[in-house]
C-alpha cells in the first residue's frame, strides 16, 4: 500500500505535468497543496482512509480523495495515466532547469518533438532553440547553463550544508560597513531538515557595498543577477544564494515575509485585513485612507496584528496563529536545557576519539550526564563490541569517572543492532546490566512495511530498551528512512515507556518533526542526542534543537532535560 510520500510524489507529477499541459492554476494549485499536506501529516493517509476520514486531511476534497481512494485500492491512477498519454512524462523533469517554465517546455516539445533532457540539451548546442517564439541565442545558453547547474545539484540542501554555508555569508554581510542587521530566511530559517536556495536578507540604507560584497564572496562560480537591491549567486557546487537589501526601518517586515511558510503568510494577512490593514514585505498599510506602519523588527509586527511573536521554526500553518491568539505557543525547548547526551561513540567501535577525551569535551559544553553507546557485535562495519569487550569498557568506565570525579556522569551503554528478525544482538540478561541500552535499525531497511514495523516493535516491547535511536534509519539526502507504520510504533512507545530519538545528527534528523509532534501527542517521551562520533560531532546537538522545536517540543517532553539523578532513577525503574 502507497505512504504518505509515494501519494505525495504522485500528485506533484500530476500539478507539473498538468502545469506543462496548460491547465487552469487552481486546478494545478490544488494538487499541490494536497502533495504538500500528505508530507506532514502526522500519520499514514491510509489510516484516514481506513476510517472513512479521507476528507479531514487539509486540501483533500471530493476530487482528491477518489483520486486517493484509488491509488490506495490499487496501486495506480487512471487519470494519471491519460495525462501520460498527453503530457510525456519525462517532461516534469524539465521544471527543474532554471530558467524553463511550462511554456517553454510545452513550446520545444510540440516543436521539436523531443522529451528526453539529454534531447533538450543537444538540441540547445545545436542552435535549434533560439529561432523558437519567445527565444533567442540568450534564452538557449541560459538553456544550456542550467541543464549543467541541475546536473551539480543534488536536489535540496541538507541542513547541515545550508546552515553553515549561510553563516558564513552573513558573517561576511555583517561586516560591511553600514550592515544593521543580516539574518536568513525562507525554509532555513525555519530549520527545515532540507532546503532549497539560500535566502539572506540584510538592513542597510545604502545597498552598493553590500551587493558587491555578496556577488564577490568565495567560492562563487557566476553571478545570476544583481541589480539596485537584490542579487542572486551560484556557487562552485551548484548552491544557489539570494540578497535582499531592505531599509532598516522595513527590515521586520521584510524579514516576517520572507521566512513564510506561505501559508502561514496568508493567515497573518488575512488577521490584518480583519483589523483594516494590509499587510506585504515593505510595511503594514491601512486600507482606507492613508497611512503607513512601518516595522523594524518581527516583533513590531506581531504587536501590531494583535500577536506575540511567533517563533520561525513553527510558521508552518499547522495551529501556531490559533495558539498565538489564545496565548498558547509552548515554551519552546532551547540547548540551555539540555543536560545530557545519551548516544554516542568512543574508539571502542568507530569513534575517534577515547572515552576520556570524549567525556572531557562534553563537560566543556556544560553536559552533566554522557552514554557511551559503542555499537553492539552485529555490526562488524563500525567495529561492534563483544561482550568480553564490553566488560573491559566498563572497568574503564569507572576509572575515567574518578578521574573525571562530580564534574560529569559516564554511563555504561551500548547501540544495540536490532537485527532482520527483531532479535537483538545480545540476550536480555546481558542488556539488564548495562547502564542504558539504545536499539537501532542499520541494516534490512528496505524489508516491507509489515515486516519492518513488527521488527522495530519488538524493540520497543523489549524492557531492557531504553531509547530507539534515529528510528527510519534515513540518511539525508542519499537513503530514504524505512517505511514504518509510525502510527502503530508510537502508540506502542507510548505504552512501553521507551524514549523515540531525535538523532541530531544533520544527515539524520529522524525522528523528523512531523513525527515527533505526533509522539508528544501519544505522551512518547523524547530524547535529542548527538550520536556523536568526535568532538566537532558534539555540536550537532544544535539541529537536533531545531527539529525538536519544530515538533513544538518543550523541556518537559525530553529526557535530556533531566537531571542526573531524575535520569538514572528512570533508568533504574526499566531495569
Amino acid at each position: 500500500m502507497m505512504n504518505n510520500k509515494q501519494l505525495a510524489d504522485t500528485f506533484t507529477l500530476i500539478a507539473n505535468l498538468c502545469e506543462i499541459k496548460g491547465e487552469v492554476i487552481y486546478v494545478i494549485l490544488a494538487y499541490r497543496k494536497a502533495a504538500e499536506n500528505l508530507m506532514t501529516l502526522p500519520r499514514e493517509a491510509s489510516e484516514y482512509w481506513k476510517e472513512g476520514k479521507l476528507r479531514e486531511i487539509p486540501g483533500v476534497g471530493k476530487a482528491i480523495a477518489e483520486k486517493i481512494d484509488e491509488l490506495l485500492q490499487t496501486g495506480k491512477l487512471g487519470f494519471l495515466e491519460n495525462l501520460k498519454k498527453e503530457v510525456p512524462e519525462s517532461l516534469a523533469e524539465w521544471l527543474q532547469v532554471p530558467g524553463l517554465g511550462p511554456k517553454k517546455i510545452a513550446l520545444i516539445w510540440k516543436t521539436l518533438n523531443i522529451t528526453a533532457l539529454p534531447e533538450l540539451e543537444t538540441a540547445a548546442k545545436n542552435g535549434q532553440l533560439r529561432d523558437l517564439p519567445g527565444m533567442g541565442a540568450k534564452s538557449e545558453t541560459a538553456i544550456i547553463e542550467g541543464i549543467a547547474s541541475l546536473a551539480r545539484r543534488s536536489g535540496r540542501l541538507p541542513l547541515g550544508r545550508a546552515y553553515p554555508l549561510a553563516q558564513e555569508i552573513i558573517g561576511v554581510l555583517k561586516g560591511v560597513k553600514g550592515v544593521v542587521a543580516a539574518e536568513s530566511a525562507g525554509s532555513l530559517r525555519r530549520m527545515r531538515s532540507t532546503v532549497g536556495d539560500l535566502d539572506i536578507l540584510v538592513a542597510a540604507k545604502d545597498s552598493a557595498a553590500v551587493m558587491e560584497a555578496f556577488v564577490n564572496l568565495k567560492g562563487v562560480s557566476r553571478v545570476l543577477g544583481k541589480g539596485e537591491t537584490k542579487a542572486s549567486i551560484e556557487f562552485m557546487d551548484g548552491v544557489r544564494a539570494q540578497l535582499w537589501v531592505h531599509a532598516p526601518e522595513k527590515f521586520g517586515t521584510a524579514l516576517q515575509y520572507a521566512t513564510g511558510s506561505k501559508d502561514h503568510n496568508v493567515a497573518l494577512r488575512q488577521i490584518a485585513l480583519d483589523k483594516g490593514l494590509s499587510l506585504s514585505e515593505h510595511s503594514l498599510t491601512k486600507v482606507k485612507g492613508r497611512g503607513e506602519i512601518l516595522c523594524a523588527t518581527e516583533e513590531e509586527v506581531y504587536k501590531t496584528l494583535g500577536l506575540p511573536w511567533i517563533p520561525p521554526e513553527l510558521r508552518e500553518d499547522r495551529g501556531e496563529v490559533a495558539a498565538a491568539k489564545a496565548n498558547k505557543l509552548p515554551k519552546l525547548i532551547q540547548g540551555k536545557d539540555i543536560k545530557t547526551d545519551l548516544h554516542m561513540h568512543s574508539t571502542y567501535s568507530d569513534g575517534k576519539l577515547s572515552m576520556l577525551d570524549m567525556a572531557r569535551a562534553a563537560a566543556k559544553r556544560g553536559l552533566k550526564v554522557i552514554a557511551f553507546t559503542d555499537h553492539s557485535v552485529g555490526l562488524g562495519v563500525a567495529n561492534g563490541l563483544s561482550m568480553e569487550r564490553h566488560k573491559e569498557q566498563a572497568a574503564e568506565i569507572k576509572k575515567i569517572q574518578k578521574q573525571l570525579g562530580d564534574e560529569i556522569l559516564v554511563l555504561h551503554a551500548s547501540e544495540v543492532e536490532i537485527k532482520a528478525d527483531g532479535s537483538l544482538d545480545y540476550p536480555d540478561d546481558f542488556l539488564a546490566s548495562l547502564d542504558l541500552v539504545v536499539a537501532s535499525l542499520h541494516s534490512s531497511l528496505r524489508q516491507p512495511r509489515e515486516k519492518i514495523t513488527e521488527r522495530l516493535l519488538k524493540a520497543v516491547n523489549n524492557p531492557h530498551v531504553d531509547i530507539i535511536g534515529h528510528p527510519t534509519g534515513r540518511e539525508i539526502p542519499d537513503r530514504e528512512g524505512a517505511d514504518l507504520d509510525m502510527e502503530v510504533i508510537l502508540r506502542a512507545a507510548a505504552e512501553s515507556g521507551v524514549a523515540m530519538e531525535i538523532s541530531a545528527q544533520p544527515a539524520r534528523l529522524d525522528l523528523d518533526d512531523v513525527f515527533a509532534r505526533r509522539a508528544k501527542e501519544l505522551g512518547v517521551l523524547l530524547s535529542i542526542n548527538t550520536d556523536a562520533h568526535s568532538e566537532s560531532d558534539l555540536d550537532f546537538l544544535y539541529y537536533g534543537i531545531a527539529i525538536a522545536r519544530r515538533a513544538w517540543l518543550e523541556p518537559k517532553d525530553v529526557i535530556n532535560t533531566w537531571t542526573a539523578k531524575k535520569l538514572t532513577d528512570w533508568l533504574k525503574k526499566r531495569g
